[in-house]
């Protein structure tokens, strides 16, 4: 894809440059990708009309009901000798229906209605694209725009089904405003249940949206919705992109499931996979026409050698087509609120950060290393998305620190609303493997939480989906390990493991939530400290489904120590959405203390503390803070409904003196106990954000 930077004007760079001038050097490159996001644009115009229509294209492909009542198949196959449609409807027979060739590789049938002015294809029958190869191939496939597949228990293989009922659920409850803190629960539907089975989007809908709701969350992370032929895949290797998974239950089910969502007044995004695609070739994309370049690269930089999986081609007219679409498919059919788009390091570079370790030298974010195709697919996909839907959210899994990846467009930026900050939980899963509690680094900690570009909002997290994989452990199970099994009981006294344990999990988690970033993310049953880790059913363990759940179970067990912490956690988000520490500027930090094992900051107006020594208490010690006036406690780890030994009196009344300390005008005196984490906000500030 070329294009000159010549005459290309980025409408706000100077803020961007002004915000980071280290920029500068690469202001042509910065330049050069505009242009070319300006030319898709201006092609889009000219060729398609906009992109409105052109992003509706699952409205015209796959298979879609006339007004006539008839049915029109369209599929793109561009390799293709020909293709014919067989299924249920005419007892398989391989050659009756044939497409039509049409223009640029693609492919019309129409079907007329029945006598009776119904359909010619029912609802749920089972359908296959024949496609006849220039190699005298005869492949069965699906329809890359499927809405629907299925497999029987035999089959290893999905099948195409029809997917248009009489009278299809319909959405009650609008969208809910876009949060100024964002919250997030990630959830996979099918692990969420205590039995060993795949649960289902009711069970969903029915058991764990109240969870969340209570948890004080205002956002779902939905993982592994996109319809995937392996499960234990966790959903990253698709098969069927406009079809949501069939084995959690049906389209309509899951629409159900966020329109409950809303009602609770809780936005629901879609982790969307379009950084890569399954390999397989009867129910995925790979070489739906018969060849190697449809949809994807042709050769080596159409397989990615980690991951095993397709790699699109960006630059192809027909791929922009059918990705675009598919984002507006899920924000339109489905009522999704965003997407967190997964992957997103693999897109940017050609190398796809494999064997990087990305120092922070900006020579590793320009030149042609650089997979410019990519990068202005994303640039296309956040113009169209918040163009139609100002309120979207976009998420990038990025891992490179790629500067301006979540800035504005209209700056020379991707248009990212936030990124993960990925660094944060690898950090906690090392200090806790390979330190000591006394020889933990303070000031790396608290460099590690803070260490993001000025600007550009992150979610910031203590653990998610991948720190549970298999091969990993939560980082309760980190902290408690086997005493977990024994000694969760309230009926027993704490031991030493798991006085230890339950107290830093609370204190990781409240300092990644205040000073970590802006926005903040719990990977489902992790909030009460889940034991063990995640493994789905697969041959190495017998397809056991023991580690393919969360066990709510646990929280719902009165005696067992479970809900203390998910109480904290409960607490610990309420509290934000009183105070909105997410959505102010980052915190001013007034102490990290390596000997003492203190970190003391300021966010929102309130004051954090926190001591992870764990033996030392301090009777006075010495608070900064910008504000005058009298502070009490809002938040304690240390109570005792949340697992603490009550150590702190929460009547307790502390007022500032005229005492300038740290860098601020003012200070107090606080009892701060050994591995306790508080929140303090001063009683004289009208909080509301």
């Amino acid at each position: 894809m070329a294009a000159s930077s010549d005459n290309v004007t980025i409408p706000e760079i100077a803020h961007l440059l002004q915000m980071d001038p280290y920029l500068k050097p690469y202001e042509k490159e910065f330049e050069r990708r505009y242009g070319l996001f300006q030319k898709q644009l201006h092609l889009l115009e000219e060729v398609e009309n906009g992109f409105d229509q052109f992003t509706r294209s699952y409205q015209t492909f796959g298979v879609n009901r006339q007004a006539s009542g008839g049915l029109l198949f369209k599929e793109w196959a561009p390799g293709a000798e020909a293709l014919f449609l067989t299924g249920d409807f005419n007892g398989w027979d391989n050659f009756s229906h044939p497409y039509t060739k049409k223009e640029f590789g693609k492919w019309e049938l129409y079907l007329p209605p029945q006598e009776d002015r119904s359909p010619a294809v029912p609802h749920l029958s089972k359908l296959k694209v024949v496609v006849h190869t220039k190699n005298r191939e005869r492949l069965y496939r699906n329809s890359p725009w499927a809405k629907y597949v299925t497999k029987n228990d035999t089959s290893v293989v999905y099948d195409w089904v029809h997917w248009d009922p009489l009278q299809p659920y319909l959405h009650i409850h609008p969208r809910p405003k876009k949060p100024r803190s964002l919250r997030i629960y990630e959830s996979h539907v099918g692990i969420a249940s205590p039995e060993g089975k795949i649960a289902s989007y009711t069970n969903f809908t029915v058991n764990v949206l109240p969870r969340i709701k209570d948890l004080g969350y205002n956002c779902i992370q939905l993982m592994a919705v996109m319809e995937h032929a392996y499960y234990a895949s966790f959903g990253y290797q698709v098969t069927s992109f406009f079809a949501a998974s069939s084995r959690y239950g049906t389209p309509d089910e899951l629409k159900k499931l966020i329109d409950e969502a809303h009602r609770l007044g809780i936005l629901v995004l879609l982790d969307v996979v379009h950084s890569h695609a399954s390999k397989n070739t009867e129910d995925g994309l790979s070489r739906f026409d018969g060849t190697d370049s449809c949809f994807f690269h042709e050769g080596p930089r159409g397989e990615h050698s980690l991951w095993g999986s397709r790699l699109f081609n960006y630059s192809s007219w027909e791929v922009r087509r059918f990705l675009l679409s598919n984002l507006r498919w899920w924000m339109e059919e489905y009522r999704f609120d965003g997407f967190r788009f997964d992957g997103v390091t693999s897109m940017l570079y050609h190398h796809h950060g494999v064997g990087m370790s990305f120092s922070g030298d900006y020579s590793e974010y320009f030149g042609l290393h650089v997979d410019e195709e990519s990068v202005v697919y994303l640039m296309v996909a956040n113009h169209i998305l918040h163009s139609l839907y100002p309120d979207c959210i976009t998420i990038a899994e990025d891992v490179s620190g790629m500067p301006g990846l979540c800035r504005r467009l209209a700056e020379g930026g991707c248009g990212f609303d936030y990124r993960l900050a990925m660094a944060i939980p690898d950090k906690w899963i090392q200090i806790l493997k390979e330190y000591k509690d006394e020889d933990w680094n303070i000031g790396n900690i608290v460099y590690t939480l803070t260490n993001r570009r000025y600007g550009e909002k992150c979610i910031s997290y203590a653990e998610s989906h991948d720190q549970a994989l298999v091969g990993d452990k939560t980082l309760a199970f980190w902290l408690m390990d086997k005493e977990m099994y024994t000694n969760m009981s309230t009926f027993i006294p704490m031991t030493a493991v798991i006085d230890r344990g339950i107290q830093l999990h609370k204190m990781i988690r409240l300092l990644t939530h205040g000073l970590g970033g802006e926005g903040y993310l719990n990977f489902m049953g992790n909030e009460f400290g889940h034991p063990e880790w995640l493994d789905f059913p697969r041959k190495g363990n017998n397809e056991s489904y023991h580690y393919a759940r969360r066990q709510y179970n646990l929280v719902d067990t009165d005696h067992l120590r479970y809900r203390q912490l998910y109480a904290f956690d409960r607490e610990m988000n309420h509290t934000e959405d009183k105070y909105g520490w997410l959505a102010s500027p980052p915190a001013y930090i007034t102490a990290k203390h390596e000997g003492d094992k203190v970190i003391i900051f300021e966010r929102a107006s309130v004051v954090f503390i926190f001591n992870f020594h764990p033996s030392q208490s301090y009777s006075s010690y010495r608070v900064a803070v910008e504000m005058p006036g009298k502070y009490k406690i809002k938040l304690d780890s240390d109570a005792v409904q949340y697992g603490g030994h009550g150590r702190l009196d929460h009547s307790t009344e502390f007022f500032t003196e005229a005492v300038p300390f740290n860098g601020r005008p003012h200070s107090m005196l606080v009892y701060v106990p050994c591995r306790t984490a508080m929140i303090l906000a001063n009683e004289e500030i009208n909080y509301c954000y």
